[in-house]
């Protein structure tokens, strides 16, 4: 279940009990931008409008109660290297983001790909999490959760939101890609992968347990939701994004 503060983000129930935590996922609702991208596109490295995509991150920090100067973000690489900081910044080359300091807010942007967002209301850390098929079978949820417990978190502290994504019923894969994955369902004569269950058995492997998964999907759910895959590659992206204030 979860509680939607606007119609610009979702908020995962799972969280909503934490003081100081700020943590959601944007939606395609209520910004500026138009035709492909309409209308709100968070994505930096799509061919919209710069300013367009500035006015939506500022009306969906807002929404937040933040400010778009406390994001740490990257340009993802479909990889498994993690970003750790106590600064808010934008950098290249990571798909994970730990953000070890308060009023610093982790943020990776999605289109069908599964964001899984962290939080440990102990030691104050969280982590923004980006993983497409590629970043899924080289374990980056696993080796995050991995770098916050070596920084002293405990599994049993942390809390998990797996958020929307391509479901199984409509990630079609081939069988270099399905071979490299344990969920899976061989539909007709296509495999069809489950990303939401796997990232989910990773952090159970990591000891975690306390797992709010969504039920959208992003082109099942193609009115709330850009979709890379449904709209040919020409299309907005999200941002889900967490942090303690």
């Amino acid at each position: 279940m979860m509680t939607n503060s606007s119609e610009r983000v979702i908020i995962p129930s799972i969280f909503k009990h934490i003081p100081q935590l700020v943590a959601g996922v944007s939606t395609r609702h209520g910004g500026k931008s138009i035709q492909a991208y309409q209308t709100l596109n968070l994505g930096l490295h799509t061919d919209d409008h710069p300013d367009m995509v500035q006015q939506n991150l500022s009306l969906f920090c807002a929404d937040l109660g933040i400010s778009t100067d406390t994001l740490a973000r990257s340009y993802q690489i479909h990889g498994d290297v993690i970003w750790e900081t106590k600064e808010p910044g934008y950098t290249s080359g990571y798909d994970a983001i730990i953000a070890h300091a308060p009023g610093i807010f982790a943020g990776v942007g999605i289109a069908d790909c599964c964001p899984i967002l962290l939080a440990d209301p102990v030691r104050k850390t969280t982590a923004a999490i980006h993983a497409g098929w590629k970043g899924t079978v080289a374990q980056i949820v696993s080796k995050t959760a991995s770098a916050m417990i070596l920084q002293g978190s405990h599994p049993a502290d942390i809390l998990a939101y797996i958020g929307p994504c391509i479901s199984l019923a409509h990630f079609e894969v081939g069988d270099e890609v399905a071979e490299q994955f344990e969920f899976k369902e061989k539909r007709g004569a296509r495999w069809h992968v489950d990303l939401k269950a796997s990232n989910e058995a990773q952090l159970r492997n990591a000891g975690i347990s306390q797992i709010e998964i969504s039920e959208f999907c992003t082109i099942e759910n193609n009115d709330l939701f850009f979709s890379h895959r449904k709209e040919k590659g020409v299309t907005g992206r999200m941002l889900a994004i967490i942090g303690f204030r």
